[in-house]
């Protein structure tokens, strides 16, 4: 996705002026009434407009323009925080315009039967349904999302990814799966549509951003029903003054009792309407950076799950190493010469989609020249490779060849009534030990030689997994391969631990097992046989280039299809936790100052010994209380863009994260409101409006 297009920034004149317009129409009561916080402002501010019109008719206590000035304030701090959200939100919209703007009725070629040289209808794409086969020739867009049962070709998805670089789609294996609004740029390919109209991939996509400021996370949940709690103590405490008001005045004789203006005020400075204006753009901004990168994520819950992530679950492949993980040798054993092993490696191979099988085929064809083979004339029997049997192979003239994992062929051997040798296991062991993969080739009960794959660690991955030490979260590396090189990789990555001979039912017990002990799991996937682990993992990442199943099990799919996403996508959920507790420390902590701006003066005339609270030496007691309830609307103004961008990451442990929070935003939000409330009021004296 192009994200300079579809994240416009903050200063953006047509989001700043949507936002505007929607901040207005946010002040419905069954708007308002959502956040509860904001809600008791809404009240106070319609409270205080009723008293500016009685005191124009001469009525009321307090003069017309300071109740006036009140009043707008109040106005001001609602409309703030609907301008905040409403910005989040808009955000949001144009990244759902640009999604939608990649969808388009397209015309599609509907086989009669699912084969190439079937006859075809052209009939309009929105009339496709679930099952429905369609062709689809150089040139032509993919009509609806489907998975390739034929053919291989280079398609364009830039519509959805924003990579200019095609990829290469085609049946069978994990890149098999097409999204509704691509191109294919070569030859033909025929699909088999898995979704109804409304129901594609960029349908829910859609959906996701434009439905993510109704979702709520548990946390966020949590986080309001403490806000409400302490507007209710707030509440109660402020009705309970005015009547101890009218007591003191009756009992001294002397003074007047504090005002219903003045109530308004102190109660709407007293609860925390920093971060109740900013909760729910928090949230939806969450959401709009893990687009930044790429992602879309169902809700906001699996964001937020993704910040509280302890376990981490990574493939090897294409995660922590390169990914390009090919034959670079054939090993064969005593009796055996490397021509017969390569032979019998690429026969075994032929039925194996993997790029590592692919490359056995191309090694024997460089190294012995091995090609143009008609197995079809000698009756062959493929075995296709899957990710259970962890193994491919051929039968064929009376020859059972098999290639794979060094135990799936050990275990193939023993079924067939042989025995694996320790001279082969040896082999097996010196390849693992030089953090290659080994590939057994047999033939029978007969063992023929090792192939060995070879694959690099990314640079500075180690650096990164360190990184998630810091912040308590453990590494897990996911491996196809043997014990021995998977110990090799693990230790040269630095990741803390590792699966090795992994198969679907290994990973869903791993993480069914962290699971028991209270941890949260995250994961990545791409294949269908990554689905039931996606499905119970809690933050489960898709790659977009993988198939339907593992879209459909996953919380979040990744447009780019990069394993590595996963660490981004962590650090993103952890930054929207971070952003939610500075501005919540910030925003309990600079109460403390209005209470001494605000208190000193509601009282002024009922306890004139309340004045030697005012340490800020504040003007009069009209100027104290109008110069908080501004600082309080302002403030709102002034954390939009933190809580939009974020709190900066670092990779710090909780412990360092609450100091870090209580001497930064804590102190600040101590200090910051004594500076900020003296400077308004030294500006309302020098232009006199107090």
């Amino acid at each position: 996705m192009n994200n300079k297009s579809v994240l416009r920034s903050l200063g953006d004149p047509q989001i700043l002026g949507d936002a505007l317009v929607e901040s207005f129409r946010k002040l419905s009561p069954q708007q308002q009434w959502k956040n509860p916080v904001m809600f008791v402002v809404y009240i106070g501010s319609m409270l205080t407009t009723l008293l500016w019109v009685l005191a124009l008719n001469g009525e009321g206590q307090d003069p017309p323009q300071f109740i006036l000035a009140i009043t707008l304030w109040l106005w001001g701090t609602v409309l703030f925080a609907n301008f905040a959200e409403a910005i989040a939100e808009g955000r949001s919209k144009a990244q759902a315009a640009f999604l939608r703007s990649a969808k388009r009725d397209i015309a599609a070629k509907k086989l009669d039967e699912p084969r190439h040289d079937a006859n075809y209808s052209k009939v309009a794409g929105s009339s496709l349904r679930r099952g429905d086969v369609v062709l689809i020739e150089a040139g032509d867009f993919v009509p609806g999302d489907g998975e390739v049962i034929e053919g291989v070709a280079s398609v364009d998805e830039s519509a959805i990814t924003g990579e200019s670089a095609p990829v290469i789609r085609e049946s069978g294996g994990d890149f098999s799966s097409v999204t509704g609004g691509t191109r294919v740029l070569s030859d033909w390919l025929v699909v088999r549509i898995t979704a109804n109209p409304g129901e594609a991939f960029l349908d829910r996509m859609i959906a996701m951003v434009e439905n993510a400021k109704r979702q709520k996370t548990p946390n966020e949940i949590a986080l309001t029903i403490l806000l409400v709690a302490l507007t209710l103590v707030f509440l109660m405490a402020t009705v309970t003054l005015l009547p101890f008001s009218w007591y003191a005045v009756a009992t001294s004789g002397s003074g007047q009792p504090i005002t219903l203006t003045v109530l308004v005020a102190l109660l709407v400075c007293l609860i925390p309407t920093t971060i109740g204006g900013l909760l729910s753009a928090i949230g939806v901004a969450g959401i709009g950076r893990m687009m930044q990168k790429n992602v879309i994520a169902t809700s906001g819950r699996a964001v937020e799950a993704a910040g509280d992530i302890d376990v981490l679950l990574l493939d090897k492949t294409g995660t922590i190493t390169l990914g390009n993980r090919q034959a670079s040798a054939f090993i064969a054993v005593a009796g055996v010469t490397e021509r017969e092993l390569a032979d019998a490696a690429q026969l075994a191979s032929m039925a194996d989609e993997t790029p590592e099988g692919r490359s056995v085929v191309v090694l024997a064809k460089q190294k012995y020249g091995f090609r143009e083979r008609d197995v079809q004339s000698l009756g062959a029997t493929f075995v296709h490779f899957s990710a259970q049997t962890r193994m491919s192979g051929v039968n064929i003239e009376g020859r059972q060849i098999r290639k794979g994992a060094a135990d799936a062929i050990r275990s193939h051997i023993e079924e067939q009534g042989g025995k694996f040798q320790p001279e082969f296991r040896k082999v097996v062991d010196d390849v693992a030990r030089r953090g290659s993969t080994p590939l057994v080739v047999s033939e029978g009960t007969r063992v023929l030689g090792v192939i060995e794959l070879k694959d690099i660690v990314k640079g500075g991955i180690k650096e990164r997994f360190a990184e998630l030490r810091q912040m308590g979260i453990k590494t897990i590396m996911i491996t196809g391969d043997n014990r021995l090189t998977a110990a090799a990789i693990a230790a040269e990555a630095g990741v803390d631990d590792f699966l090795a001979e992994a198969t679907p039912e290994a990973k869903l017990k791993l993480i069914r097992q962290y699971q028991a002990e209270g941890r949260l799991v995250a994961m990545t996937g791409d294949g269908t046989n990554d689905a039931p682990a996606l499905a119970q993992a809690d933050v489960a990442v898709a790659m977009n280039s993988g198939t339907q199943a593992a879209k459909e099990a996953g919380n979040m799919v990744d447009l780019d299809s990069n394993p590595t996403k996963l660490i981004e996508i962590v650090e993103t959920g952890k930054q929207m936790l971070m952003t939610r507790g500075a501005l919540t420390t910030f925003s309990i902590a600079n109460d403390v100052a209005k209470y001494f701006a605000i208190i000193p003066a509601a009282f002024a005339t009922t306890y004139p010994v309340l004045d030697v609270l005012n340490v800020m030496e504040l003007a009069t007691p009209a100027s104290a209380i109008l110069s908080a309830v501004i600082f309080n609307a302002l403030i709102i103004v002034a954390l939009i863009p933190l809580a939009l961008k974020g709190i900066k990451y670092k990779p710090v442990g909780a412990a360092t994260l609450l100091q870090n929070n209580l001497l930064v935003y804590g102190v600040g939000g101590l200090i910051v409101p004594f500076i900020g409330i003296k400077a308004i009021d030294l500006i309302l004296v020098t232009l006199g409006l107090v």
